[in-house]
């Protein structure tokens, strides 16, 4: 029996690790087996291995535990199967893992444990800082990816950056619609946005251009909302959203610009994650997010803008 368990873990862990390698390295079957191996670790091996145990200890009382531990066990890889996958809902299966060894496991691990006076008061330290560990893991791999993040994220400011000075070499056509004078208004509030808040960091565009790293600092607290709020704008973003909103309206009754109207608030980014809220753009609602994420939200609005101008033929 040992011997059985034993080679279903062994197939477990080479299919999960290698599974794990061939999603870095997005090789094919990569998905087939990180699901096999989890589905062979958490419905065969670990039960398998629970109820030999459980067999072999031959005490009831600590039944409670072993059932716990493998929901704990079934909870934690399920999670993070979705999270790998990228599946639907993940974010939620990770918001209920990462607790749910301490709100759960731990209180019945200590409660059975200390009714056992044979127990190794060892075993429940050496399972404290397994936990313990766990949380610090958690938190660093969360930090990492959040910077990654953060700097990935300007490689869309360079794109704009480039499509823009792309842009600058093309013929200027005449058009002085009052389509393009709502354009060309919102530009300026979108330049403005921009100085206020390099000009808070005691920055120019250029260095911004330069090093866009220099706004991610670990004591930068400030969101472009608290920015504009501080320089007597209330609600933050109002003037952006008020002219987005006169924009739309203004192309719904333009001939030519109807079917431009209706996809202008998701290319720029509003009202996607607020239905309550529609004309707040993310960068300016009251959470802490890196500046430089506000900056490239700016940019792409000037950006996707100047295009639509651009793409404007003469006389329309």
């Amino acid at each position: 029996m040992k011997q059985k368990i034993y080679f279903l873990g062994l197939i477990a862990a080479i299919l999960m690790s290698t599974g794990a390698v061939f999603k870095v390295n997005h090789w094919p079957a990569a998905a087939i087996m990180m699901i096999t191996g989890t589905l062979v670790l958490v419905l065969l091996f670990l039960p398998a291995a629970l109820i030999n145990h459980y067999r072999a200890e031959d005490n009831k009382q600590n039944k409670l535990l072993y059932i716990v531990t493998w929901i704990t066990c079934f909870v934690v890889f399920t999670a993070m199967l979705y999270k790998i996958m990228h599946w639907p809902y993940a974010g939620y299966a990770l918001l209920i893992a990462l607790p749910f060894p301490y709100v759960v496991f731990l209180p019945v691990f200590l409660a059975v444990t200390s009714k056992n006076k044979n127990f190794n008061i060892y075993n429940t330290v050496f399972v404290l800082l397994l936990l313990a560990l766990n949380s610090v893991f958690a938190a660093l791999l969360s930090l990492n990816v959040s910077k990654q993040t953060v700097i990935d994220s300007y490689s869309i400011s360079r794109n704009y950056w480039k499509t823009g000075e792309a842009m600058a070499d093309l013929p200027v056509t005449a058009n002085n619609s009052a389509v393009n004078a709502k354009i060309d208004e919102i530009l300026k509030i979108t330049n403005n946005y921009q100085d206020l808040i390099l000009k808070h960091e005691g920055m120019t565009r250029e260095q911004w251009k330069k090093d866009p790293g220099n706004l991610v600092r670990p004591d930068n607290v400030n969101t472009a909302a608290e920015i504009l709020v501080d320089n007597g704008e209330m609600p933050a973003g109002l003037k952006l959203e008020k002219a987005i909103s006169e924009l739309v309206s203004l192309m719904e009754q333009t001939k030519g610009y109807k079917e431009t109207a209706k996809a202008l608030p998701s290319i720029l980014g509003m009202g996607t994650e607020n239905e309550e809220d529609p004309a707040s753009a993310f960068c300016f609602r009251n959470i802490i997010i890196p500046l430089s994420w506000a900056i490239i939200y700016l940019d792409g609005v000037e950006t996707n803008l100047k295009m639509i101008k651009a793409s404007t033929p003469p006389g329309l």
